[in-house]
């Protein structure tokens, strides 16, 4: 059948049509809220390159989380700012680390909230590379061990879940080897499985204090070019015993999200980084265009890719939203 008898426009004449019809809902059960953890108690220090967002002490995050949970997002993931660093990022290995004591502050105010820990270096080196250095490289199996320290060291704290993000060769199966010989068997592992070596990390790395000090991190984050690549890294950390995957960055790897969607049963994450949120809060705060629309409008995009989950720093504005729709 064709127009005039098919007229596609009559399922779009009113609000309750395309609700009824609309085949994509973006739901606050689908927000994981990234948070930056810094030393100190009582801090709350605004991100100039991403507007609305803040560094937080431990006490002052877990009342954020506190409040997160209220609005009904389910889980919040980890950074960690620590005041010393060294070649080894020992300080994100210490049972006191900032994450440490931040996770175990959040799993006192807000027991149920699913707290992921961030898996990775970078934010702990004095070179700010992911990994251990070998000379001027990135040593892959000598990281492992010390990521493998870390991720105990969070779930000792109370995380709910780790989330390596590193893309060292081997590293969730040597988190799962660490995890289930010291009792942890039933800790999950998200995985960044398909990490680029994006241009729109570049607020993250200000709010992070993770820009490497030389060099950059092409030789172990994927090329943006590449697509059949993500689908052998995804099948590997499956078979190293990943429970969730992701993508990473989410909006500019749309066709990514899908292929992964297709090749795996696994949940998938999308981690929307810091270049999507701040793009968008640049061009609202200039009035190019409407922040809440263009934040529910990439965010839904992500999902209907095909994520079940999504990272987004906008996860906190999507819950009130939400809300306020509900009455």
């Amino acid at each position: 059948m064709e127009f005039p008898i098919v007229r596609m426009r009559r399922m779009r004449r009113t609000e309750t049509l395309r609700r009824m019809t609309r085949e994509t809902t973006l739901s606050v059960d689908d927000l994981i809220a990234p948070l930056f953890i810094i030393p100190g108690s009582g801090e709350r220090r605004a991100i100039a390159s991403m507007p609305g967002q803040y560094q937080m002490s431990a006490d002052a995050a877990a009342a954020e989380c506190e409040s997160l949970f209220a609005l009904g997002v389910p889980a919040v993931i980890l950074f960690g700012l620590p005041d010393k660093k060294d070649p080894k990022g020992e300080s994100g290995v210490k049972a006191d680390g900032v994450v440490q004591k931040a996770t175990a502050l959040i799993k006192k105010a807000a027991p149920d909230l699913c707290v992921i820990t961030d898996v990775c270096l970078c934010e702990y080196t004095s070179h700010g590379h992911c990994g251990l250095l070998k000379g001027n490289e990135v040593d892959n199996d000598s990281t492992l061990k010390q990521l493998a320290r870390m991720a105990l060291s969070h779930v000792a704290a109370g995380a709910d879940m780790v989330a390596p993000s590193d893309m060292m060769d081997g590293r969730v199966a040597a988190i799962r080897a660490a995890l289930d010989e010291s009792g942890f068997g039933m800790t999950p592992i998200m995985s960044y499985a398909a990490k680029y070596a994006s241009a729109f990390y570049g607020p993250f790395r200000d709010a992070a204090d993770s820009a490497p000090q030389f060099g950059d991190r092409r030789s172990y984050q994927m090329d943006p070019a590449n697509r059949r690549e993500a689908l052998r890294e995804i099948d590997l950390d499956e078979g190293e015993g990943a429970d969730i995957l992701m993508v990473k960055p989410a909006l500019a790897y749309l066709d990514v999200i899908a292929a992964v969607r297709e090749r795996s049963n696994l949940p998938l994450a999308a981690y929307s980084v810091s270049g999507e949120y701040s793009m968008i809060m640049a061009a609202a705060e200039r009035g190019m265009l409407d922040a809440d629309r263009a934040m529910f409008e990439s965010l839904t995009s992500i999902k209907r890719a095909g994520a079940d989950m999504i990272l987004t720093y906008f996860a906190k504005a999507v819950a009130e939203e939400l809300k306020r729709r509900r009455g």
